[in-house]
């Protein structure tokens, strides 16, 4: 079975999961980013006390992914986006509506929460729960979404801010989003609750934070996140350690928007043909290859190399990321680990802008950053090999 037959056959359940991790983008860095400027202005914040917010917010919102996150697990599904969606309206009109920064803050945080956390948990998890043999096909598809929400929110915001105010487009945009949800909500098939809740669920089922298992295999799934956050963050260093320029750069991000699309569909094709133990021990090659070329060469051809190289794998990197939990844990527990896990990205790439911020500061150069980000990459890598090992040998789930 292919994706078009996948389409044919499960299009409620894709639509779910795809229009979650679409409208995820509300809560993505990439896109609260764009506002940054407003946003500081509407609560007389400078610069970097908005950055500080933002760093606590994206912090607290990792707590609360801990807590909340595992009621996937028994909670039914439209309940759970009912409330999530709520959650994310009200963060909304606090973060455009209120004059006071605190409760504009906590709009934010409740945006973060809800757009970048919950509403890809829900997407990741529906996409994986619900299907056996083309899971990976299927998470693909859904993990379409994201990069669909990079390349169309941004010039859209561009092009709407000549003649709307900043609050104004959010409110049309949640007006927009809010349509096809409505849709899906009232007529869509919606499965039912995955599980009963359990009578003490913190005593109960895998507890990752203690297994080392989960430490050991932690570093490999979080090292594309924190380099790329890196890159991103100090990307005018970059450009400048790397003899390119800004503009280059730009380009080369939307290169890699577009190297997400393959990533994402070839790696939900290749999970299912070869699993995703197999996958997870190559798919960060081109990215692993492009930083030693510009770690070593440098020039435009570089910075193309890495964004290109980096959305091949992070085009996979959830997809990978969900087998091998289900491998390791079961799909009965997914909600819980998957909670973990994106808790512990949160916490790194709001840490890893403040570490190479300190690098710089101390006069290191980036294409020394580079090395050891790809250092890192390499260890990482070796300290999962044990478990990929054990998951390997797991049935299928």
């Amino acid at each position: 079975m292919g994706y078009r037959t996948l389409l044919r056959d499960h299009r409620s359940v894709l639509s779910i999961a795809f229009l979650a991790m679409f409208s995820s983008s509300l809560g993505q860095s990439f896109f609260v980013g764009l506002f940054q400027a407003p946003l500081a202005a509407h609560w007389q914040l400078s610069a970097g006390q908005f950055g500080t917010a933002y760093t606590v917010v994206t912090l607290a919102a990792g707590c609360v992914m801990l807590r909340v996150g595992p009621s996937i697990d028994w909670v039914a599904p439209r309940r759970f986006a009912i409330t999530i969606l709520l959650a994310l309206l009200a963060g909304v009109a606090l973060m455009t509506l209120s004059p006071w920064w605190g409760l504009g803050v906590l709009g934010l945080g409740l945006v973060r929460l809800c757009g970048q956390g919950m509403l890809t948990h829900l997407g990741n998890t529906l996409a994986a729960r619900e299907f056996t043999t083309l899971r990976g096909r299927a998470m693909g598809l859904a993990s379409l979404g994201i990069p669909l929400g990079e390349a169309l929110l941004p010039p859209l915001v561009a092009a709407t801010l000549v003649w709307l105010s900043w609050q104004s487009f959010w409110w049309l945009l949640c007006a927009l989003l809010a349509l096809p949800w409505l849709l899906l909500l009232i007529s869509a098939p919606w499965s039912i609750a995955p599980g009963n809740k359990p009578a003490d669920h913190d005593l109960q089922g895998p507890r990752p934070f203690r297994e080392p298992r989960f430490w050991a295999l932690l570093p490999l799934l979080m090292s594309l996140p924190i380099t790329m956050t890196g890159l991103f963050i100090y990307q005018a260093q970059l450009t400048e350690s790397l003899d390119s320029s800004l503009g280059v750069y730009a380009l080369a991000l939307a290169g890699m928007g577009v190297a997400k699309l393959p990533g994402a569909l070839l790696g939900g094709r290749w999970i299912d043909k070869i699993g995703p133990v197999r996958l997870a021990r190559v798919y960060l090659l081109p990215y692993a290859s492009a930083m030693l070329f510009a770690a070593f060469v440098g020039g435009d051809a570089s910075v193309w190399a890495l964004m290109v190289g980096g959305g091949l794998a992070m085009g996979a990197q959830e997809l990978i990321a969900s087998g091998l939990l289900i491998k390791l844990w079961g799909i009965e527990h997914l909600g819980r680990v998957r909670s973990a896990l994106s808790a512990a990205m949160v916490f790194s790439t709001g840490i890893a802008p403040a570490a190479i911020g300190l690098a710089l500061s101390a006069g290191m150069a980036f294409q020394a950053i580079l090395a050891t980000m790809l250092a890192f990459i390499i260890a990482a890598w070796c300290l999962a090999q044990r478990v990929l090992q054990v998951a390997s040998r797991a049935p299928r789930r």
